[in-house]
């Protein structure tokens, strides 16, 4: 173990915060013990599944936990001391959910003992799993369906004892009828008992000498039950719809599972369901699309009108509300709020034309101004139009680089005259600078002589001046 100087946080050991709740820390608890237990062999670690426990025993306790939260270590000295040389190979015959519930009822409050629940009393069923598919409108607007499923159920001939008739299930010698037995086990708390099912009668308490023939003992066979689905408007795939009590029925009285029926729906050939939309998609003649005008189109509720306005496109979506899905609340209300229809029109160009229409198109082109065939002027004319555009946009960026260019040589020669300019100033300054430094040298030898004049002509030692 870790000494009190570098112990690790209990908390971070644990990977809650301090403000964790003693559920959050239950639970990050047993999450980590199943993964570093020794016998975990993929990734158990035994110092750091001490590590754990030591840190479980001092945070599961209200009052060890407020000691460590306000003195660390030193408030809880002795936590833990009993896992340093605690061997585990003690619980190799036990599993290791088994040891985190018993440490978890000692660390937890269990008393100093470990006491599991009765397991010989009734189980529940098994819930059971149905997959339904339907059509695309039931689906919109609700249905009923009748499910047919084989589920187990008491064996009639047996009354669901699993006895054969005229006799009766007896108590189980070695569990006395109670269906559990109980192990005396030495932790590093001290001794514990552990409760584990009889195994001379599986935990059911009681050990049947003659078997019913229908169910061979199990006192469960298999049967089939239809069941009423009420399919809710506005239901979407993969909804699973649950029926209570409609799984199998528990053993040793035990009450019935559940069944849950998931829905599966057919596509349509005409509607593309997203969410509370329907889309589709509606080709129009050419006619109607530059005329417009008024067609019928097809909808969950039948055929409604839709007008089309004049020039339409080939993409152009059009909007008719509330004729889309209702939408899904779980329950069956005769008012619901539903979706839209978004109808995609798609312009259809005729393949083949007969003489009449033919020359009907031929007319409109004309009156149109659309020619239908090219001559060899047009072609020679477009390439003409071709190469004026490429000698146009050769022109603009030769005309383009010149400016660039001139542009550059003005920037360069203003360069090179601030540079000329600058150098006339420093090459001027130097020279007033030179002259003034000759001239203050020139007064400085002309008083340098002169002093020497006065100096020979002033009288010396002993003599006055005439």
């Amino acid at each position: 173990m870790a000494t009190m100087t570098n112990k690790k946080d209990y908390y971070e050991t644990l990977g809650v915060s301090k403000s964790a709740t003693a559920e959050e820390i239950k639970k990050s608890f047993r999450n980590k013990a199943r993964h570093l237990h020794p016998d975990n062999k993929d990734s158990g670690d035994e110092q750091a599944f001490k590590e754990l426990a030591e840190a479980y025993e001092v945070l599961s306790d209200a009052n060890k936990r407020a000691n460590y939260d306000r003195y660390g270590h030193e408030g809880v000295k002795g936590a833990g001391q009993g896992f340093d040389n605690f061997d585990f190979s003690n619980f190799s015959s036990f599993g290791i959910d088994d040891i985190v519930d018993m440490l978890d009822s000692f660390f937890g409050g269990g008393g100093g003992s470990f006491r599991g629940g009765r397991r010989g009393g009734p189980e529940q069923g098994a819930h059971l799993k149905f997959d339904l598919e339907i059509d695309f409108l039931d689906a919109v607007f609700g249905t009923d369906k009748t499910v047919i499923v084989r589920r187990l159920e008491d064996c009639e001939g047996c009354n669901g004892s699993g006895a054969a008739p005229g006799s009766n299930p007896v108590p189980c010698v070695t569990c006395a009828g109670v269906g559990q037995v109980q192990q005396v086990i030495n932790t590093f708390f001290g001794q514990a008992l552990r409760v584990v099912s009889c195994p001379a009668c599986q935990g059911s308490g009681s050990k049947i000498d003659k078997p019913c023939k229908d169910c061979k003992g199990e006192a469960l066979v298999r049967k089939q039950r239809e069941f009423q689905i009420k399919i809710p408007a506005g239901i979407d795939a993969g909804t699973r719809l649950r029926v209570q009590a409609g799984g199998d029925k528990g053993r040793k009285g035990g009450p019935f599972g559940d069944l849950f029926v998931v829905l599966h729906i057919k596509e349509h050939e005409t509607f593309i369901r997203d969410g509370e939309t329907i889309h589709i998609r509606q080709p129009i003649g050419y006619a109607l699309a530059a005329l417009g005008g008024e067609i019928l189109v097809p909808t969950v509720e039948g055929a409604k009108p839709l007008k089309i306005n004049a020039g339409t496109q080939t993409g152009t979506t059009m909007q008719m509300k509330g004729l889309g899905v209702p939408r899904f609340t779980g329950q069956q209300r005769k008012e619901t709020r539903r979706g839209d229809q978004i109808v995609h029109l798609v312009v259809e160009t005729p393949t083949r034309l007969s003489g009449e229409e033919k020359k009907l198109l031929e007319k409109l082109a004309e009156l149109r101004g659309e020619k239908l065939s090219l001559t060899k002027g047009d072609i020679a004319q477009a390439q003409e139009a071709q190469k004026e555009k490429e000698a146009k946009a050769n022109a603009e960026k030769a005309a383009s680089q010149a400016s660039d260019e001139a542009k550059k040589d003005a920037k360069d020669s203003d360069a090179g005259d601030s540079k000329d300019s600058k150098d006339s100033k420093a090459n001027a300054k130097d020279a007033k600078g030179g002259k003034h430094a000759k001239n203050k040298k020139e007064d400085s030898k002309d008083d340098s002589f002169l002093d020497k004049i006065v100096d020979a002509f002033r009288p010396k030692n002993g003599e006055t001046q005439k």
